[in-house]
C-alpha cells in the first residue's frame, strides 16, 4: 500500500476536491472521525468545513495547519469499503491521528480504487502533530497493514532512465501520468521559453498554463497543467503544480530556463535540419524526414492557417527549440512562405563539423587562429575538435568563435512573441497582460 502524504493550509481546498470526486459520481464519503457524517456518503463542505474550524484553536504557530493523504492499495487487492474504513482508521491512530478529526472518501476515477484522508494537524492547545519523519514512518505503517490484512507489497513507481513517455491514457490515472510526463521531460529535456516547454509536453498530451495575478494584495505567480487529447482539447480537471510536486513548480521550470541557457548547444540540432531541408520537397516531406531522425515539429497556426510558431525538438540531443533560435531560414515565417511557395524554399549551407585531428594546421592557420583567439578569456582559447564530441558532450562544448551562425539565438522566438501581442491588442485593447 502506497500513502501519499501533503501538507497544507487550505482545509476548505481539500474538501472541495475531494467533493467533486463525489459529485461526480466518482467517490463517496466512507466515515469520519470527530465530524457531521449523515451517511448518505455525499459531503456537505461548508458543514464540514464549519466543524473542522470548531477544533481549531485560536492561536496557532503552524502555518500548515491540514494534510491530505491518500492510500493506494495494490491494484490486485480488491477491498470492500469497510476494509477500506478500517485500513483508514488504523493507518491515522499508527500515525498519531486517532483524537484529531478527519475525514475519509473512497475514489473510483480510476480502475484502482484508493482512499484519501483531510485531517487536522493542529491540536486545540495550539501545538502540531510533528511531519518530521513521516515518510518513514508511513511505509513502516503500510508494510505493517499489508502484512496484517495479508495485501500485495506497493511500491512508488519509480522512473529509470530508459522509461519511455507515453501519452495520456484517458482511462488510467491521469494526475499520475500528467505528474509523470511532467518530471520525466523535466529530467531529460533542455528549454528556455514556456512555448519549449508546452511544445514537448504537447507530444504527450499535457500542456502548461501560467497564472498570475493577486490574492489580498500578495502576488503569486503559479502553473497549472491540464491532460488533452490528440486535439488538444482538455479531458479532465486542470492541476495545480503544487499538486503533483516541486517539480512541477513555477520555481523549478524557470530554473530549468535558467540552467538550460548554458548547456544547450544549437549545432548538432542545426546541421541536420538543414540536412533535411536540403533534401525535402515540401511540408509533409520535410516533417516526415525529421522524423526519420529522431526530431519533431511542432507548428502553431492562426486561424487563418498561418504558420506563427515553430519549435523543433530534437530528441538525439534532448533539445527544444524554437526555429528563429536555430536561425530565420528556420523560424515560422520562413516555413509558412516555403510550405506555400516551393519557389521560396530557404537555401542554408550546410557545415561539416570540423574533422578530428588539429594538428595538421599550418603555421598559417595557426597563425590566424591566435589572431582570432586575441583577447578571449583563457577558457574558449583551448582547440575543441568537434568530431571527438558525441552525445551529451555537447552541452559542455564550448562556442567557437567565428562561427556565427551555430551561435546560441534569443531565448525567445521574437517573430511567435510580437505576432501574440498583437492578437492580443486585437482581441483585449484595454487590457495589457504579462508576455507569457
Amino acid at each position: 500500500m502506497v500513502a501519499k502524504i501533503s501538507v497544507g493550509s487550505s482545509v476548505y481546498g481539500a474538501l472541495a476536491y475531494n467533493a467533486e470526486k463525489i459529485n461526480k459520481e466518482k467517490g463517496r464519503v466512507l466515515d469520519t472521525n470527530k465530524i457531521y457524517n449523515d451517511g448518505s456518503g455525499n459531503i456537505d463542505i461548508r458543514r464540514a468545513f464549519e466543524d473542522f474550524k470548531l477544533w481549531m484553536p485560536q492561536s496557532c504557530k503552524a502555518e500548515k495547519t491540514m494534510m491530505h493523504i491518500s492510500l493506494n492499495p495494490h491494484p490486485e487487492d480488491k477491498l470492500s469499503e469497510a476494509q477500506y474504513t478500517q485500513l483508514a482508521h488504523e493507518y491515522m491512530e499508527k500515525m498519531g491521528f486517532g483524537d484529531m478529526p478527519y475525514l475519509i472518501v473512497k475514489h473510483e476515477d480510476i480502475d484502482r480504487h484508493h482512499i484519501h484522508i483531510v485531517a487536522l494537524r493542529v491540536r486545540q492547545d495550539g501545538t502540531a502533530i510533528s511531519t518530521k519523519n513521516n515518510y518513514y514512518r508511513s511505509k513502516e505503517i503500510t508494510r505493517e497493514l499489508e502484512r496484517k490484512y495479508g495485501l500485495h507489497t506497493a511500491e512508488h513507481q519509480k522512473i529509470s532512465p530508459d522509461m519511455p513517455i507515453t501519452k495520456i491514457d484517458p482511462n488510467g490515472d491521469i494526475k499520475r501520468q500528467v505528474a509523470n510526463t511532467v518530471k520525466m521531460v523535466g529530467m531529460r529535456y533542455k528549454f528556455q521559453t514556456m512555448g519549449e516547454y508546452n511544445a514537448i509536453l504537447g507530444l504527450y498530451n499535457v500542456k502548461c498554463e501560467q497564472t498570475d495575478g493577486r490574492v489580498n494584495g500578495r502576488e503569486y505567480h503559479g502553473l497549472v497543467y491540464f491532460a488533452t487529447d490528440d486535439n488538444g482539447n482538455v479531458i479532465a480537471s486542470p492541476f495545480k503544480a503544487s499538486r503533483l510536486g516541486k517539480f512541477a513548480s513555477r520555481t523549478a521550470i524557470d530554473s530549468r530556463f535558467e540552467k538550460a541557457a548554458d548547456k544547450i548547444d544549437v549545432k548538432p540540432t542545426k546541421r541536420a535540419v538543414a540536412e533535411v531541408m536540403a533534401q525535402s520537397s515540401g511540408k509533409d516531406d520535410f516533417i516526415a524526414r525529421l522524423k526519420e531522425k529522431n526530431i519533431d515539429l511542432v507548428l502553431r497556426y492562426t486561424d487563418d492557417g498561418r504558420i506563427y510558431g515553430a519549435t523543433y525538438i530534437d530528441h538525439n540531443t534532448k533539445t527544444v527549440l524554437n526555429g528563429s533560435r536555430l536561425g530565420k531560414e528556420f523560424s515560422a515565417n520562413a516555413l509558412d512562405r516555403w510550405f506555400n511557395n516551393p519557389s521560396d524554399k530557404p537555401v542554408i549551407p550546410i557545415t561539416q563539423p570540423q574533422p578530428e585531428s588539429q594538428g595538421q594546421q599550418t603555421a598559417g592557420d595557426n597563425t590566424q587562429d591566435n589572431d582570432r583567439h586575441q583577447g578571449q578569456p583563457q577558457s574558449q582559447q583551448g582547440n575543441t575538435p568537434q568530431g571527438n564530441i558525441q552525445g551529451n558532450d555537447f552541452d559542455n562544448a564550448p562556442a567557437l568563435p567565428g562561427l556565427d551562425l551555430f551561435q546560441v539565438g534569443p531565448g525567445y522566438d521574437p517573430e511567435e512573441e510580437s505576432f501574440i501581442r498583437a492578437m492580443r491588442r486585437r482581441k483585449k485593447k484595454k487590457r495589457r497582460g504579462p508576455n507569457l
